[in-house]
């Protein structure tokens, strides 16, 4: 996989940062991102850049190739969310909470169509990491990005990395970088945070929010799993050296009194910058000591990569993590595991109580002497007194010319395959189509395409598709992985399904809830349906990024125009998807169904197509539409 990547990226002219550089997140923030300028970045929390006022926009792998191969990138014009911040963070209160909160207020959809903009005089009591938190949870919402204005620490921030000169520069243009005063928002949250309270968001979702000090009412009331099974600290989302000194000053307290932390605890660099940094000035030492693992600088348990053997699958247990997903089975594929969000802080001093109904603001802790005490709120420097420790080279810069380079995949892997194109629209409606699953509540991309153990076979489509749809809960049964199938005359696993009716030269439709394809960008939640034979998603709405990956790959993302025909569509039924050769932009299509017995009805669907992504669908791609477009071009 490794020399795949490295060789590519010789021959294309791409730098690669090889394994243990950390998280491309945490080195966009420490590298490449700049104020005022704007960048796609093939996962959802790209915007992370946007806490070094970047216009950052998460989007698909497809997406990426356009802008490669120099084809314009398109978006429909997002509304803009401002959020206003006045105050400063007090206490145990962090970054985390503003995110947490507004989490809370706007929802996993609140955001979709929209940018939001953080502003007022509250700004500039945040550091540019704690900025960077922000926008980077901005993807839980559902926004297409989330930024901050320039300030000065932005400012110290790039000078600390090593680009004081585009620090300069964005002085010198300072009044463009942020929002006219004035600025007028399509709707308005106000966030005092002299009274933010600490947050805890989940579980199985991360906007379910809680103030901690409402929190153990919460556990109480809902019958969660108060005593914990696990505590992590870092990811993208949460890995600055701030994060890091601010957690290491709660678990130092805990080791002066002879407290270590009751469970396991998992620390996850974002970087190999920060941790060589964190190693030099002694936090790593501080998390060891206090009973810590050090984990690789990766996304780790975060995407799922966690081979957790002390919970027994299906065992219903809680963990605290600072990361930014908490879906049923993201992070330890159990989807029993009951997974809550909160700041580096609040994680860690759980983590020395083992237990959820800890609140460090009100309760103690015992001493190894029996003496009870208190956590003092967290203290630590934004940036490193001693300026950051680089660690390893990892960065593997491109050569002049790589015409010669040879791409190296091996024929017999079972991790890499060389893509085939799709097949091309063949001109008609689509008839007699099975419906695959009818999916019932959230429909995320990890529910779609799970990572974790999945991740090894992501350069592999075919390997990688025995994985479509597992997590999706069927509403005819209440059951995950588990659909009849009418190729078989059984119930089976959804990709077998899928594959049976691939076989038998069948077409499918997914039928799915509200925001459809929620989470990450992951590109193989649209590319496996395809590839198993799927033609369409139809849904009462979309996550954008998911749409786009679907209409990307040739297929039909469509909405019911009324959401109440979702339940009109039997598990069992057959839909014919009718007047595609007129489709058009903003012209709605007819889908007629078929249930078992005979009985037929229509619905209005509708889709957000416009004329370029049409020519993607008849095309069978993008990348097919691409390759014709070149084709054309060296024949003119």
């Amino acid at each position: 996989m490794y020399d795949f990547l490295a060789t590519a990226g010789a021959k294309f002219g791409i730098g690669f940062w090889k394994p243990g550089s950390g998280i491309i997140h945490q080195i966009v923030l420490e590298n490449y991102a700049l104020p005022g300028l704007m960048m796609i970045g093939t996962d959802s929390h790209t915007p992370n850049a946007g806490g070094l006022a970047m216009c950052a926009v998460g989007v698909g792998g497809a997406d990426a190739v356009d802008v490669m191969a120099g084809l314009p990138w398109e978006l429909k014009a997002p509304k803009v969310i401002g959020v206003k911040l006045t105050g400063s963070l007090r206490g145990w209160a962090a970054p985390k909470d503003v995110i947490l909160k507004v989490a809370g207020i706007l929802t996993v959809k609140g955001g979709t169509g929209a940018i939001v903009e953080y502003f007022g005089p509250g700004v500039d009591n945040l550091s540019c990491t704690g900025m960077g938190t922000i926008c980077n949870m901005g993807a839980e919402i559902g926004a297409t990005t989330s930024l901050f204005p320039y300030n000065k620490r932005m400012h110290a921030y790039l000078a600390a990395t090593g680009r004081g000169a585009a620090a300069s520069l964005a002085d010198t243009y300072g009044e463009m970088l942020r929002a006219d005063e004035g600025a007028r928002y399509d709707s308005v949250i106000e966030i005092n945070m002299d009274e933010l309270e600490p947050h805890i968001n989940g579980p199985f979702t991360p906007d379910l929010a809680h103030p901690l000090s409402q929190f153990a009412a919460a556990l109480a009331k809902n019958g969660w799993p108060a005593d914990l099974s696990a505590g992590l600290i870092g990811s993208c989302t949460n890995s600055s050296y701030e994060d890091m000194a601010r957690a290491a000053s709660v678990a130092k307290q805990a080791l002066t009194n002879g407290v270590k932390a009751k469970i396991p605890f998992n620390v996850t660099p974002g970087s190999e910058q920060i941790r060589a940094t964190i190693a030099r000035d002694g936090f790593e030492d501080i998390f060891v000591k206090a009973g810590g693992t050090v984990l690789a600088n990766a996304c780790g348990p975060c995407i799922g990569q966690w081979k957790r053997t002390d919970v027994a699958k299906g065992a219903k247990n809680s963990i605290i993590s600072s990361f930014n997903r908490n879906f049923a089975a993201r992070n330890d594929s159990n989807p029993a595991t009951h997974a809550f969000v909160a700041s580096p802080e609040i994680v860690t001093a759980m983590t020395l109580a083992g237990s959820l109904a800890f609140n460090p603001q009100t309760d103690a802790l015992m001493s190894e002497d029996g003496r009870e005490f208190t956590l003092s709120p967290p203290t630590g420097e934004e940036l490193p007194p001693r300026g950051y420790d680089p660690g390893e080279d990892t960065f593997q810069k491109p050569p002049p010319d790589g015409a010669h380079v040879n791409v190296v995949v091996d024929p017999a892997s079972q991790r890499l395959q060389l893509l085939a194109p799709f097949s091309r629209w063949n001109g008609r409606d689509i008839e007699g189509a099975a419906v695959l699953i009818k999916a019932k509540g959230k429909c995320t991309t990890d529910h779609i395409s799970m990572a974790g153990p999945w991740l090894k076979y992501r350069g592999h489509l075919d390997n990688i598709s025995n994985n479509l749809l597992i997590g999706a809960i069927n509403a005819e049964n209440d059951t995950a992985n588990s659909v009849w199938c009418e190729a078989t005359g059984k119930f089976e696993a959804v990709p077998a399904a899928g594959r049976a009716y691939k076989k038998a030269g069948t077409p499918w439709v997914v039928v799915g809830d509200q925001n459809y394809g929620e989470g990450s960008s992951r590109e193989h939640a649209a590319l496996e349906p395809r590839h198993l034979g799927g033609v369409a998603v139809i849904v009462k709405s979309f996550a954008r990024i998911h749409e786009t990956n679907l209409k990307k790959q040739g297929m039909l993302p469509l909405t019911f125009a009324d959401p109440a025909d979702y339940d009109k569509v039997g598990p069992r039924d057959r839909l014919s998807i009718m007047g595609l050769a007129e489709l058009a932009p903003g012209k709605p299509l007819t889908v007629r169904g078929v249930a078992p017995g005979g009985k037929t009805y229509t619905f209005t669907v509708n889709h957000t197509f416009n004329a370029n992504q049409i020519g993607w669908f008849k095309a069978g791609s993008a990348l097919n539409m691409m390759k014709d477009l070149a084709a054309q071009s060296a024949s003119a």
